[in-house]
């Protein structure tokens, strides 16, 4: 889909969603995760995708184990539902005061392979941690959850306050400004999509988006961050999609 001239140079493609993806996107976005396989055909059909596309959809990713077939229709597998609770914290976010302390990891472990070792690098990434130097992660200690306990075995964790200054050390951890003009690209964008299939690509880019904002203390943050306005269109946008829901299940 091309972008519209409104939208400032920087922001990412959006590419158009394959069934599958207009399948996942909603799947991810409903709490429960379950729809019945009518009730998907219809809402994928909205964003262009064919009522034959959809049902081979759905079979093929039966197969992959990307979905379970229920007696009424088709839910998230349980390694989605870890993608979808991923989802749901980038969307709203668990965090507390902040009293000056930071998080670190030191990695201990020797001898991973690269595959292990990358898909460490993806599990702490996700947890918002950021690397100041090969196996020294760290971040604010105001995210209101605990390291998975696994960790323990590759990895030691401490309480640090840095003495470099805070927002500066923030600064060359993450990509801030890029990050906030991109943020502010996507906005722009979502106020002008208008069609379904236009709406859900630009809301999909605004979910990977938020998987990568860091939510550091407000403290930390450059001035006007919109993080908060994009989660806060993100959640218009999901109330939007459960009102069609309540509407179609509604009795005549």
């Amino acid at each position: 889909m091309p972008m519209n001239d409104s939208v400032p140079p920087g922001a990412p493609a959006l590419r158009p969603l394959s069934a599958r993806s207009v399948v996942l996107s909603l799947l991810l976005g409903a709490h429960p995760p379950e729809l019945p396989v009518k009730e998907l055909v219809r809402l994928v059909e909205r964003f262009g995708v064919g009522g034959s596309a959809v049902r081979a959809a759905l079979s093929r990713m039966a197969a992959a184990g990307d979905l379970r077939r229920t007696d009424t229709g088709y839910r998230l597998s349980e390694r989605l539902l870890e993608r979808q609770r991923r989802q749901d914290e980038a969307v709203r976010p668990h965090t507390r005061a902040w009293d000056g302390d930071w998080e670190m990891v030191v990695i201990t472990a020797t001898g991973r392979g690269p595959a292990e070792r990358a898909d460490l690098r993806a599990r702490l990434t996700a947890l918002r941690l950021a690397e100041l130097r090969e196996g020294v992660w760290l971040r604010p200690a105001n995210l209101s959850r605990p390291l998975p306990g696994d960790l323990d075995g590759v990895a030691q964790r401490y309480t640090a306050r840095p003495g470099r200054p805070d927002r500066e050390l923030a600064a060359s951890l993450w990509p801030l400004d890029a990050w906030s003009a991109t943020a502010r690209a996507l906005l722009a964008h979502v106020a002008d999509a208008r069609r379904p299939a236009d709406r859900l690509t630009a809301f999909a880019a605004v979910v990977r988006h938020l998987l990568a904002d860091p939510v550091l203390p407000g403290e930390l943050l450059p001035a006007d961050w919109p993080g908060a306005a994009l989660r806060d269109a993100y959640r218009d946008y999901q109330s939007e999609q459960a009102e069609r829901l309540r509407e179609h299940d509604a009795p005549a």
